[in-house]
C-alpha cells in the first residue's frame, strides 16, 4: 500500500513527533511492505497562504506548478494519514492551508450540475491522529464536534474518500494523559493496517 503521512507540528521533539515515529514503526513492522512518504509541512516550509489575483486564479489551483509535487503525492497514495494537534477546536492553519490549496476543484473534486460535486479521490482512505490539551470530548461538548465534521464531511466525503478513521487524544499535556498507551495504540493500529 502507498501511504502518505502529512505531519503538521513545528516541534520535532514533541508528543506529535512521537505519534509520527510510532506510526512509522507500526507501518515498518507490518508483515506486508508499505511504501511510505512523510510530508512534514513545517520542515518543508509549506506556504499555507492562498494568493489570488488576475494572473493567478483560484479555479486554476489544480494546475499550479508550485503544487505539482504535492498533487503527485496525493495521487500516488492509497492511504492518507494526518498527524496534527487540535488548536482552538480545529487543525492548525498550516494544515488547513494545505487542504485549501491541494483539495481543489478539478483535482480533488469536480463540480457537477447536480446538488453535490463528484469526488475525484475515490478509493483512497484517511486516518486522522490528533492531540489536544483539553479533554477528548471537549470539542464535542462545546463545538458540536466541529473538527470531525470539518474533516469527515466537509473534506473527505466531499472529495470521495469514504473510509475514514479518527484517533482523537485529549488531556495529552497531563502526566496521567496516558501518552505511552496512546502511542502504542497507534503503533498497533498501523501494524494491522
Amino acid at each position: 500500500m502507498n501511504i502518505l503521512i502529512v505531519y503538521t507540528y513545528p516541534n520535532h521533539e514533541s508528543l506529535n513527533a512521537s505519534f509520527l515515529q510510532h506510526t512509522l514503526k507500526g507501518l515498518h513492522d507490518h508483515s506486508q511492505k508499505h511504501e511510505v512518504q512523510v510530508l512534514d509541512l513545517y520542515a518543508e516550509s509549506f506556504n499555507p497562504v492562498l494568493d489570488f489575483h488576475k494572473e493567478k486564479r483560484r479555479r486554476d489551483l489544480y494546475k499550479d506548478p508550485d503544487l505539482e509535487k504535492y498533487r503527485e503525492q496525493i495521487k500516488w497514495a492509497n492511504q492518507l494519514i494526518f498527524i496534527y494537534p487540535i488548536w482552538w477546536g480545529r487543525p492548525p492553519a498550516m494544515l488547513l492551508g494545505y487542504i485549501d490549496k491541494l483539495f481543489s476543484a478539478n483535482f480533488a473534486y469536480r463540480d457537477t450540475k447536480g446538488l453535490f460535486a463528484e469526488g475525484l479521490l475515490k478509493g483512497k482512505s484517511a486516518i486522522c491522529i490528533s492531540t489536544m490539551k483539553g479533554p477528548t470530548h471537549y470539542p464535542f461538548i462545546w463545538l458540536h464536534n466541529a473538527h470531525k465534521i470539518l474533516m469527515k464531511r466537509a473534506l473527505f466525503q466531499f472529495v470521495g474518500i469514504k473510509k475514514i478513521k479518527f484517533f482523537e487524544f485529549g488531556s495529552m499535556e497531563k502526566k496521567e494523559g496516558k501518552q505511552q498507551k496512546r502511542l502504542l495504540q497507534i503503533e498497533s493500529h498501523m501494524r494491522n493496517l
